[in-house]
């Protein structure tokens, strides 16, 4: 049997990278997956993937910063398969590297609406069908960022520093439930987040405090590595493991 047999699974950000990835390797695992992507065209594309490999799989657009999207992405879960057992909150976008003193409020805004309020609204959403069925699997991708001060920039890294916090209230609030919640800390992986970066505002203090640190990196990542992360956090083979952010970076937070 395979290892996510008849699991129903939400991944948002789930047109590249990642997401996509963490998509293709739930499919291959039997999950029924519900991809969910702001880009049609990617969709598209990771839906015939998956289809020509065998597996189940249902897209829809969502927009993580528009509640409605959110809405309508879990309960697409419902309509099209009856239940929803896993929730992987993948999406999140960048914010140039920028410091404290160079970070506008469109941008902060943008950054926590995207990388904290949407997984926060998913998890709230999906909670409502985890604690009737007394079972739910919720993994947030979180990043060495919310662990660290020097990789990302001031709106990105508090983002992925609220979304650790929220990963492990949660795994703690709802661990007699049937319910878990955990997270992986990504470094440097090869995804389309670079397309969220305008690297013309990275400035001489970005160069120097963040830039040089970059340098110390061992390797890139690839998603599929990632992927495999993602299903051993969602198979039974991580039972006894909740409230946990699990590293995945190559050694890079070690220095």
């Amino acid at each position: 049997m395979k290892k996510l047999e008849n699991k129903v699974a939400v991944i948002t950000g789930a047109g590249a990278g990642m997401g996509k990835a963490i998509a293709q390797c739930f499919a291959s695992a039997g999950c029924r997956v519900i991809a969910a992507d702001i880009n049609t065209a990617r969709l598209d594309v990771l839906k015939a993937e998956v289809e020509a490999s065998g597996g189940a799989i249902t897209t829809i657009i969502a927009n993580m910063a528009v509640e409605s999207d959110i809405e309508a992405m879990i309960q697409k879960a419902i309509s099209e398969y009856g239940t929803l057992d896993i929730l992987i909150n993948n999406a999140g976008i960048m914010d140039n590297f920028q410091p404290v003193g160079e970070v506008d409020n469109a941008t902060w805004e943008r950054v926590m609406a995207i990388n904290v309020d949407g997984p926060f609204k998913a998890m709230r959403s999906a909670l409502k069908i985890f604690t009737a069925k007394g079972s739910g699997n919720i993994i947030n991708i979180c990043s060495i960022g919310g662990l660290k001060g020097g990789v990302a920039g001031a709106a990105y890294t508090t983002s992925k520093h609220a979304l650790v916090g929220l990963t492990k209230s949660t795994g703690y609030m709802y661990s007699k439930s049937g319910i878990r919640c955990n997270g992986i800390a990504p470094g440097a992986v090869n995804t389309s987040i670079g397309e969220t970066i305008d690297m013309t505002k990275i400035t001489p203090l970005v160069q120097d405090r963040i830039m040089t640190g970059m340098a110390l990196n061992p390797r890139t990542g690839n998603p599929e590595e990632i992927a495999q992360v993602a299903l051993f956090l969602a198979s039974d083979d991580s039972n006894f493991v909740n409230g946990h952010i699990m590293v995945v970076d190559g050694g890079w937070s070690t220095y």
